[in-house]
C-alpha cells in the first residue's frame, strides 16, 4: 500500500510510520495512492465475521506492514463485548454495533446502528480504543514514545484519553473549548487522574483548538523533538478504523450482494463521513451519504450550494448538540482531493482561498456535479427546536431514546429517504452525555450506566490555556522531559 500526501507529495512511509505521524510533513492528510477495492464475493463471505474479524480483512488492506497474525491480535484485544458491550445499562447482548430498525417510514426501513457501546457512550470508541492498542503496539516495535496532541469538541477527547490511560510510552494534551462541553463530557475529561492524561481547557471554541493541533503539527523541527502525534481525524489510522462499521452496517441491513444502503450521518469535522466516501470508493454499495449538521451549517451549505465557507469563532454557535460545534471542517480536504480528481495543485490553490478569503466556491462547476451524482452527497442541517421535537417523537412512537446529535441525523434523514432503499443513522452518543436536552424533551433524566452515576461531582484535573500556540507548545514541553 503506497500513500501520498493531499498537498501532492509521495510519502514513503509505512502505515505504522503514518499512524504516528498525523499530519504529512507538507501539511497535508495522507490518503492512498489508490484505494483496494472490495468485491462482491469478498462481502458475501464477510456476513458470518465478527466485527474483530470483519477490521481485520479490512484493515489488511491498507496496513501491509503490520504482520497479519499481529493485526489479527490487534483487532481480536479491541473488539469484545467486555470492552463494547457493557457500558450500556440493561444491555447484556454481545453485538458491538446493533442495528434497529425503528418503523417503516417514506416506503423504506429507517435504522439506527448503535455506535455507542464503548467506554466513553460515543462512537468515537470505535476506532480509538483501536488507536490506542495500535498506538502501544507500534511504539513498542519501534522502542519509541509518542506525545499524542488533540482537540475535542465533546466526545474525541474522552474517547482519545479512556484509550490512551495508562498505556506505555504515551502522553496525552487534549485541548477543549473552555465551558462549552456538556456537563458529563466535561467530567468524563477532567476527572481523570492518569498521570499521562492533560486536559488543556482553551478559551475559544473549538476551531480554535483544532488550529492550534495543526499549527503544531506543522512546526516540523518541534513536532520532531517533542515527538507529537494526534488522535484527531486527521490521523489516517483513525479513519480506516471507522471504515467498518460502514461494511458492518450494510451486511445487517441486507440479505444479498448488490443491494444499495444509503447512511445518514452527523458530522461536524467530516471525519465520520470521510470514512462513509472511502467505504464506498472501496466498492461499498451505498446509494447516499447525507450529511446531518447542526445550527454551525458549513457542510450543509457547501452540499447545497457549491460554497465552503468557514465561520469565524464569534460566528460558531453554542447548541445543544455540541460536538458539531464546528465551523471549519479539517477532513473536508480529503474528499475535495477526491472532488478534484486526486489534483494536488487545485486542492492546493482553494485551500489559500480558505485561508486567504474565507473560502472558496464550486457552483457551476463539473465538480459540484459530481458531488450528488457520481460521489452521491446529500445534506440538511437541524435547529434546538428540531432536535427537541425527534427526541419526542422517536420517544412516542418507537419507545427509544437518542442523543441530541443523532437526533440531527433522524431529522435530516427523513428529508432523504427513498423507497425501498434503507436508510441507516449512525448513533453517535448516548443521551445520558446530554442530560439538559433530554429532560427539557421529555421532562425525564435519560438512562445513566451505573459507572457513570454522580461522575459531574468527581474532583477535576485541568488546565486553563489562552488561544496561543506559544503558550501551548511551552507546556507540552515542560511536561515531556524532552
Amino acid at each position: 500500500m503506497k500513500y501520498q500526501s493531499t498537498r501532492g507529495h509521495e510519502v514513503p512511509q509505512t502505515f505504522s510510520e503514518i499512524l504516528l505521524g498525523g499530519l504529512a510533513p507538507d501539511g497535508g492528510l495522507y490518503l492512498p495512492v489508490k484505494y483496494p477495492q472490495v468485491t462482491a464475493d469478498e462481502l458475501e463471505a464477510w456476513r458470518k465475521l465478527s466485527y474483530a474479524d470483519l477490521a481485520f480483512e479490512i484493515l489488511s488492506k491498507f496496513c501491509d506492514d503490520i504482520p497479519a497474525a499481529d493485526l489479527r491480535a490487534l483487532t481480536r484485544k479491541t473488539y469484545t463485548a467486555e470492552v463494547y458491550c457493557n457500558a450500556r445499562a440493561g444491555d447484556n447482548t454481545a453485538d458491538i454495533t446493533p442495528l434497529r430498525t425503528l418503523g417503516e417510514e417514506g416506503g423504506t426501513k429507517l435504522q439506527l446502528l448503535g455506535l455507542s457501546n464503548g467506554p466513553t457512550l460515543a462512537f468515537k470508541d470505535m476506532a480509538m480504543q483501536l488507536l490506542g492498542n495500535m498506538f502501544e503496539y507500534a511504539l513498542g516495535r519501534a522502542g519509541l514514545e509518542l506525545n499524542i496532541l488533540g482537540a475535542t469538541s465533546g466526545d474525541t477527547g474522552s474517547a482519545a484519553e479512556y484509550a490512551m490511560r495508562g498505556k506505555r510510552g504515551i502522553r496525552v494534551f487534549m485541548l477543549s473549548p473552555h465551558r462549552k462541553m456538556s456537563a458529563f463530557q466535561t467530567a468524563q475529561m477532567f476527572s481523570l487522574q492518569d498521570p499521562n492524561i492533560f486536559n488543556l481547557a482553551v478559551e475559544g471554541v473549538f476551531d480554535d483548538c483544532q488550529d492550534i493541533v495543526k499549527a503544531v503539527s506543522n512546526d516540523l523541527e518541534y513536532k520532531a523533538r517533542q515527538r507529537i502525534g494526534t488522535v484527531n481525524s486527521i490521523n489516517w489510522a483513525r479513519v480506516v478504523a471507522q471504515v467498518v462499521y460502514y461494511f458492518k452496517g450494510w451486511l445487517l441491513a441486507t440479505s444479498g450482494p448488490g443491494q444499495k444502503v444509503s447512511f445518514c450521518v452527523p458530522s461536524g469535522n467530516f471525519g465520520n463521513v470521510c470514512a462513509g466516501h472511502i467505504a464506498r470508493m472501496m466498492g461499498l454499495p451505498i446509494d447516499k451519504l447525507v450529511v446531518a449538521t447542526n445550527e454551525n451549517d458549513v457542510l450543509d451549505e457547501f452540499f447545497r450550494t457549491g460554497a465552503y465557507r468557514v465561520r469565524k469563532s464569534a460566528e460558531t454557535y453554542h447548541t445543544s448538540s455540541p460536538s458539531m460545534d464546528i465551523s471549519k471542517a479539517s477532513n473536508f480536504e480529503r474528499f475535495i482531493f477526491d472532488l478534484l480528481g486526486q489534483d494536488a495543485g487545485k486542492l492546493a490553490a482553494l485551500f489559500r482561498d480558505v485561508e486567504e478569503k474565507g473560502g472558496f466556491d464550486l457552483s457551476g462547476t463539473p465538480e459540484f456535479e459530481r458531488i450528488r451524482g457520481e460521489f452521491g452527497f446529500a445534506s440538511g442541517r437541524s435547529t434546538h427546536e428540531d432536535r427537541v421535537a425527534t427526541i419526542r417523537d422517536l420517544s412516542a412512537r418507537y419507545g427509544i431514546t437518542i442523543d441530541t446529535h443523532t437526533a440531527d441525523g433522524i431529522k435530516v434523514a427523513r428529508e432523504h429517504l427513498s423507497a425501498g432503499v434503507p436508510m441507516v443513522v449512525l448513533e453517535t452518543a448516548l443521551p445520558a452525555k446530554f442530560a439538559d436536552t433530554i429532560r427539557e424533551a421529555l421532562g425525564h433524566e435519560p438512562e445513566r450506566p451505573a459507572a457513570f452515576e454522580g461522575i459531574e461531582k468527581l474532583p477535576q484535573r485541568f488546565e486553563v490555556m489562552a488561544n496561543d500556540v506559544s503558550q501551548i507548545k511551552a507546556f507540552i514541553a515542560g511536561h515531556t522531559g524532552l
